[in-house]
């Protein structure tokens, strides 16, 4: 039997669990640097900056190969590169690592339009991405009150400005918590049950899978669901639901 493999991970804080889970199974050595979850909001060039810059750090004498746990997230991860080989999963965001597959969060998404996801780790670590002055929604201001625009701009202004920003939630209509069957937490499935109810929205909750994940820290990297990066080269997104992710 061949010796275990011995890789840094980097990845979302929101799979925190579900990762561990996968990591404790795993037959290889599997170093891991979780990233804040609001990473995302700070768009894709800021998301893109902090990344490399925890890429550029591993000693790519120590690991075989850097994984990275994130879908292609707004395009937060292209032109990532590294000096190691780099494996990615073919997926647009976390929730296609949740479910299992990207043919299954695709037929969801589909058939469910304006659908809201939460999971175990979205729920424990629900921090809102106004919460950060570098989010997006701060740096467009959609995240100050009507008061706040009022005492800025007067009446007038205010009432224009929120009316043109909206609610950034009002095209969902529906709230999805993901079971990734990893521990049982059905306070967090009454918790997300009642947010639904608040906002008057429908309530379901989805199966999830954490086999990409799994699979992932296993070594096994079909072409199917994984970008196997060489070093040096850069991800580059597609627009094709399948391929997502390649490299020239």
């Amino acid at each position: 039997m061949a010796l275990p493999k011995h890789y840094k991970l980097i990845a979302c804080e929101i799979m925190f669990r579900e990762i561990c889970y996968c990591a404790a199974k795993s037959r290889n050595i599997v170093d891991i640097q979780f990233m804040p979850k609001g990473l995302h909001d700070l768009g894709e060039t800021k998301m893109k900056a902090e990344l490399q810059s925890v890429i550029g750090q591993v000693d790519t004498t120590k690991y075989d190969a850097i994984l990275l746990g994130y879908g292609l997230c707004n395009n937060g991860i292209r032109g990532l590169h590294a000096g190691l080989t780099m494996v990615i999963p073919r997926a647009h965001d976390c929730i296609t690592l949740l479910v299992g597959s990207k043919e299954k969060y695709i037929d969801y998404f589909e058939k469910n339009p304006g659908t809201f996801f939460k999971s175990p780790g979205w729920v424990e670590r629900d921090v809102s991405p106004n919460d950060s002055e570098q989010s997006v929604t701060s740096q467009l201001g959609m995240n100050k009150t009507y008061q706040e625009y009022l005492e800025k701009y007067g009446e007038e202004n205010a009432r224009y400005l929120m009316e043109a920003l909206g609610d950034w939630l009002k095209n969902y209509k529906k709230l999805t918590y993901i079971d990734t069957q990893i521990g049982d937490f059905s306070e967090y499935k009454e918790l997300t049950r009642s947010q639904a109810k608040e906002k008057g929205w429908e309530y379901e909750e989805l199966a999830g899978n954490v086999n990409i994940l799994a699979r992932l820290l296993n070594g096994e990297w079909d072409d199917r669901d994984f970008l196997v990066l060489p070093p040096h080269k850069q991800i580059q997104a597609v627009y094709d639901r399948e391929e997502i992710i390649k490299y020239e």
